[in-house]
């Protein structure tokens, strides 16, 4: 099992760290690139046939800006593609985020939202398409997801006996 992720500037490595960390949690193997569908177009296609020689099943994109990367990468392949917004440049995502739901029919680009949350739920995304075919995911996404449910239930229980101001006092970030 493996999932190519490639971003448009090394600017976003940071964020997309977090779509790393949770495939490697996962069990499934990464192959990580920087490469731009603007300044590189032919190193977009070197990409495309490394993530194939390397059986990689699905494919991660994230851009910011005029973000052309997961189109580009969608009309060149029959897998499936995972786009994520970056923030940034005037319009802070909004822009890459309408370049990547923008597709035309029959070049089908599963977007996600912007940013960190992005990038969790394109590995996410990408475990469950996954799971499809690995059936020893899908236990581990019921144990993912009823992990989240449980942070959920502690912090509202925390919330519940110290009240709001404790809460907050304990929890700064």
């Amino acid at each position: 099992m493996k999932v190519a992720i490639v971003m448009g500037s090394d600017s976003d490595l940071e964020i997309m760290k977090e779509t790393v960390d949770i495939l490697t949690r996962f069990g499934i193997g990464v192959y990580v690139s920087v490469t731009s569908a603007h300044r590189t177009p032919d190193k977009v296609k070197n990409f495309l046939n490394n993530a194939e020689k390397q059986n990689c099943e699905v494919i991660i994109a994230a851009a910011g800006m005029a973000a052309h990367l997961a189109g580009v990468i969608a009309a060149h392949t029959i897998k499936p593609v995972i786009a994520v917004p970056m923030q940034g440049g005037a319009l802070n995502g909004i822009d890459a985020l309408f370049s990547m739901v923008q597709m035309p029919g029959g070049v089908p680009v599963a977007t996600v939202t912007i940013g960190k949350a992005g990038a969790t739920n394109a590995a996410i995304l990408a475990i469950e398409i996954l799971s499809i075919k690995y059936p020893v995911l899908k236990e581990k996404l019921k144990k993912y997801k009823k992990e989240l449910s449980n942070s959920v239930i502690k912090k509202d229980n925390e919330l519940q006996i110290k009240g709001i101001k404790k809460y907050l006092e304990n929890n700064k970030k």
